[in-house]
């Protein structure tokens, strides 16, 4: 299949479907590609129920809720997307008044022509961290073993053991007191990574006896034949192993990132990042940007919000390579009455 587009968004996560909305804009019309099976990314494939409290103007909603919501609001516009596909490289096939343009190809056979590459796959290829000393966890998978939380009625009034001491595992051991039978916090020392406002209620919430809080402890073996019946932690100090009752355990120790095919693609890197200007988030080639958790400059913070700063900014950048020394027509979508009729609110 051959297809030619303004901007060839890698990744249909968050910011990738917010660059569809600031591309509709100013008239551009995107193609997006993901190697996962639906839209969403890890917003929809690690944590649709996590609550996100970030979003301005919006007090919370879950991270499926605002996938829906960047859906729905992209509805007006023309786009392509293209699910199950890996990108696998990319080519300058032309280039004129110093504008290239760019063939890209993936592993189902798609060519794609476009002067404008958006990169926003946000940590690239991942995969969660296993437990460590513990052979062959997976066997478990479905039946007690989890690494992300796809659905919070899992954990309905069961006994539940939450592994880890970054931001996923305090919020969650917050959100899920509110469903679970028990929650037990389990860490391999009494500090943690994550926000201090989420520590500080996890910590009140172990002070009134609805968490129960397990430090220094790490998993030495997990109990069960066909199902998780029980779990064995050891202590790091006294060296003495407990045994516990459990039907739940959820081993948030991060993911393992990986790039995949952009390691080939000739970009510069900064610690598994794509480099890219504050002006614009291009990369060190002409027309390739990186927008969203993919990338790295100065000050960068892996903000959903951030992400679309940048992808709006490259997006002006975009228009320009396809209309050289053509004016950016900006205006606020307060007065776009195009959009308005699109949206069916024009008068």
């Amino acid at each position: 299949m051959k297809i030619e587009t303004d901007i060839l968004v890698i990744g249909a996560g968050p910011v990738g479907l917010f660059t569809v909305f600031e591309a509709g804009l100013l008239g551009l019309k995107c193609t997006l590609i993901d190697n996962l099976d639906k839209v969403g990314g890890q917003c929809s494939e690690l944590y649709p129920e996590k609550p996100i409290y970030d979003i301005p103007g919006v007090p919370t909603q879950t991270a499926q809720e605002h996938v829906d919501a960047l859906i729905e609001q992209i509805k007006p516009f023309e786009y392509d997307l293209h699910l199950s596909q890996r990108v696998e490289s990319i080519e300058s096939v032309s280039s004129s008044n110093d504008i290239s343009t760019w063939l890209v190809r993936t592993n189902e056979g798609i060519e794609c022509t476009t002067k404008n590459i958006f990169i926003a796959a946000g940590a690239g290829s991942f995969e969660p961290r296993r437990p460590p000393n513990i052979e062959d966890p997976d066997k478990f998978l479905g039946k007690g073993v989890s690494y992300a939380v796809k659905s919070i009625d899992q954990y309905k009034d069961k006994n539940l053991f939450i592994f880890g001491g970054g931001d996923s595992a305090l919020d969650w051991t917050v959100e899920l007191v509110k469903t679970a039978k028990s929650v037990n916090l389990v860490h391999r020392r009494d500090q943690f990574r994550g926000a201090q406002h989420t520590e500080a209620q996890m910590r009140e919430l172990v002070k009134s006896g609805k968490i129960n809080l397990l430090t220094p402890y790490q998993i030495e073996e997990i109990k069960g034949d066909d199902k998780v019946n029980g779990v064995i932690l050891k202590n790091f100090d006294s060296k003495e192993s407990v045994v516990h009752e459990a039907d739940e355990l959820l081993f948030l120790f991060g993911l393992n990132k990986k790039l995949g095919p952009i390691l080939e693609w000739e970009l510069e890197l900064e610690s598994k990042k794509i480099s890219v200007n504050t002006e614009n988030f291009e990369t060190n080639r002409d027309g390739i940007f990186a927008v969203g958790d993919i990338n790295d400059y100065p000050g960068k913070l892996d903000l959903i919000l951030c992400g679309f700063h940048e992808t709006t900014l490259a997006v002006q950048k975009a228009y320009q390579r396809i209309f050289p020394g053509e004016r950016v027509p900006f205006g606020y979508t307060t007065s776009n009455t195009k959009l308005q009729r699109k949206l069916g609110v024009a008068e």
